[in-house]
């Protein structure tokens, strides 16, 4: 087995392809370094990137690309975030196939679409295909198998890797800081599964985790849940804040369908709970939450979905099969799939009554437990209760697909989380820079056609305001937004000098993170950060100061041009 195949290999089984007897330490791309009696170590890079998701990833590529050594944790043993690790197929604009996002990004598409081709029986139709859907799902133009991301992602940072400029430690996660005034001077990590520490040291540190959970550990500045109308002026915004409001998280699954099977077993221990469960909003919810029935996310009534695992139309009502497909078995030569498979993030599967920002490890647990016995339930309800067409009741024949997710319980193997701590930042971007409607109250209505230019730009995105249900009972803010810009004041803590976000965590509100939350946004985040970091340290400046000189704002700009990074919409 070549190099390059062994670390995507190893990526994917976190590390349990490496020989046995090696440290607990599981790390790609570094041997064992000395341990004390304590069994901790110190390992240093130029950069200490925590958390390996979309952010982390798109920050340890730019990094390393601009000669700059990396450490990249990674708190399970996936890397590649909402991509993988959480199950969610990319949510994506629809200019996405020819900008509106990082080369690099595109760059990422493309490679998972080349990896079908060159690994899996296509038809010859879907294999010439330019912009192959491997599943097909109504949600996005690239829905794709979890561990898929996990290999293109691997075969990314191979070559950095291979060269030393980049380490990933798996199930690592910060547990402690060391911190002088404005500066982190180390981290300390914790390997999850044996327990043992390790110290990383660097010039800077980047919050990629998904709760920005880097925030509290170093004693950064930072907001979380709802602000109020008061503080921000926001359209949207209520008129108290709730700082435990945070939307609502999701335990995905996979889950494929075999026509004349029984795959039903004993119910979940909380099926009964969750089967006549009725989420308390405001306002009110639909009904019961296992139906197929739910609240409209812009009209908040209710609204009827559907649900076939023949995949069927179902007469102008989303069938709810489709909707996150990650394998469309007709893109495959016939018999090397029984049926399609497809991801379950679903408004049935949201868990409303539990917030995990800012609470201790044994609650964050515990919700995330609760979480899976949702889910499980949601399957068993769809097995067994779902409402069929032909009047009869529940599909006997689905079956968890745990193998797709990594995981033996079928659930995924972290949840998918909406909402971070968020930095308080040099700029933060408010609704009436963004929201459609806020934008032309105070821009005009040929101005506030588009949304606000920010002159220190960095990088572009786009998604509708999406605010789940919230932990705190608020029923869904859903609506419209424009296309809009990523400034680099929301990238930079007020007071911290060598600590970055890029995730969730960055210089929003409640209200404007449901539109900088999603897949290629975050990439653009971390991206961007990357060259950041490069480009102080190549000019030896302060990140504050790039924002704060015209030139200097100027050249580092040119420099994302060049590599990728689109500043302005066209």
């Amino acid at each position: 087995m070549n190099r390059r195949n062994f670390l995507t290999y190893a990526a994917i089984l976190g590390g349990s392809a490496t020989a046995q007897g090696c440290t607990a330490w599981q790390a790609i791309g570094t041997q064992p370094g000395r341990r004390n009696n304590a069994l901790s170590r110190e390992l240093h890079a130029d950069v200490i990137v925590l958390g390996g998701g979309v952010g982390g990833c798109a920050t340890a590529m730019a990094c390393c690309r601009n000669g700059l050594s990396v450490i990249m944790t990674e708190e399970t043993d996936w890397i590649g975030g909402q991509l993988s690790q959480q199950g969610v197929p990319p949510d994506e604009h629809q200019w996405i196939e020819t900008h509106g996002a990082p080369l690099s990004y595109r760059e990422f598409r493309n490679r998972v679409r080349d990896y079908y081709r060159q690994n899996y029986p296509l038809t010859e139709a879907a294999r010439n295909r330019g912009n192959l859907n491997p599943g097909d799902g109504s949600v996005s133009r690239i829905c794709h198998e979890p561990g898929v991301a996990v290999s293109v992602l691997t075969d990314m940072l191979a070559p950095y890797l291979s060269s030393g400029k980049l380490r990933i430690l798996l199930n690592c996660k910060p547990k402690s800081s060391d911190v002088a005034g404005d500066k982190v001077l180390h981290i300390e990590a914790i390997n999850t599964v044996s327990g043992d520490s390790i110290i990383l040291t660097g010039d800077t540190f980047v919050d990629a985790t998904e709760c920005g959970d880097l925030l509290p550990l170093t004693g950064t500045e930072y907001v979380t849940g709802t602000e109020s109308k008061n503080e921000t002026k926001e359209l949207h915004a209520p008129e108290k804040a709730d700082p435990k409001n945070n939307q609502a998280f999701t335990v995905c699954f996979a889950m494929d369908y075999q026509p004349g099977k029984d795959n039903v077993q004993d119910p979940p221990k909380k099926y009964k709970f969750w089967r006549n469960y009725i989420p308390q909003m405001t306002p009110a919810w639909s009904g019961k939450l296992l139906d197929l029935t739910y609240s409209d996310p812009r009209t908040l009534r209710p609204k009827r979905l559907g649900f076939d695992p023949t995949g069927k139309e179902l007469g102008g009502v989303l069938n709810l099969w489709n909707y996150r497909r990650i394998i469309n078995k007709d893109n495959f030569i016939p018999g090397s799939y029984d049926g399609d498979i497809t991801i379950v993030n679903w408004p049935q599967n949201d868990f409303f009554p539990g917030n995990m920002i800012d609470v201790p490890e044994q609650e964050f647990q515990k919700d995330v437990e609760r979480a899976k016995q949702l889910s499980h339930s949601l399957f068993y309800w769809l097995q067994t209760e779902a409402p069929r067409e032909d009047g009869g009741m529940g599909w006997r024949g689905l079956r968890l697909r745990g193998d797709i997710m990594g995981t033996e319980d079928g659930m995924a193997k972290y949840p998918y989380i909406r909402e971070s701590r968020r930095i308080r930042a040099e700029f933060t971007v408010l609704e009436e820079h963004v929201g459609a409607e806020n934008r032309r109250l105070v821009a005009g209505d040929v101005e506030g056609k588009r949304a606000a230019k920010f002159h220190d730009s960095v990088g572009i995105g786009y998604y509708h305001i999406d605010l789940h249900p919230s932990s705190n009972g608020i029923n869904y803010v859903d609506f419209p937004s424009l296309p809009f810009e990523i400034p680099l004041g929301a990238l930079l803590p007020q007071r911290m000098s060598n600590l970055l976000p890029a995730n969730k965590n960055i210089g929003t509100t409640h209200i404007t993170n449901g539109c900088y939350r999603l897949h290629p946004v975050e990439w653009s985040i971390g991206e961007s950060v990357g060259q950041l970091i490069a480009f102080a340290k190549k000019t030896n400046i302060p990140f504050r100061a790039v924002r704060e000189h015209k030139n200097r704002l100027a050249d580092f700009q040119q420099m994302l041009n060049k590599q990728g990074i689109e500043t302005q919409w066209p």
